[in-house]
């Protein structure tokens, strides 16, 4: 497979999402990094992006609700280059009646291969990493041409 490299820039694009029975742990782990966060650009799914953005007082750009849409938002700012970072605290104990949407949004991410935290501990260790306040080139694999050779044959 080929790859690209794709500059991930200084001012990285951060989406916030968080299930309702993680919303609160969202929240806490936000406040802790309001400072951090202040130098980037946000993102978050309704809900989530309303709570955030009137406990922290920062321009959040809101998607809608994660069950009307908004994951696929999400995962279309991905898909088009516009997300460089997706937490994403999810409960894996709590059946979401747009599950489906929610597997898309983390295997899309996984595609076009963005940094993603699903939890605190992890979310922690990527806000606080070196790498977060310097550009970095990040390998994207080209789809494009792969495909482009299928298409080919018929």
């Amino acid at each position: 497979m080929e790859y690209e490299l794709v500059p991930l820039h200084r001012k990285k694009r951060i989406a916030l999402v968080a299930h309702d029975n993680k919303k609160i742990d969202l929240l806490e782990w936000a406040r802790y990094n309001k400072g951090t966060l202040a130098e980037y650009d946000i993102y978050a799914t309704g809900t989530t992006g309303r709570i955030l953005q009137e406990e922290l007082d920062l321009p959040i750009t809101r998607f809608q609700s994660g069950p009307l849409g908004g994951d696929q938002q999400v995962g279309a700012k991905i898909a088009d280059g516009g997300i460089d970072f997706l937490v994403f605290f999810w409960d894996p104990l709590e059946p979401q009646p747009h599950d489906p949407d929610v597997k898309a949004l983390l295997r899309i991410a996984q595609v076009w291969n963005i940094l993603v935290a699903t939890n605190r501990v992890s979310a922690d260790f990527i806000i606080s990493s070196p790498l977060m306040q310097e550009p970095y080139m990040r390998r994207v694999p080209v789809y494009k041409s792969r495909f482009l050779k299928l298409d080919d044959k018929e």
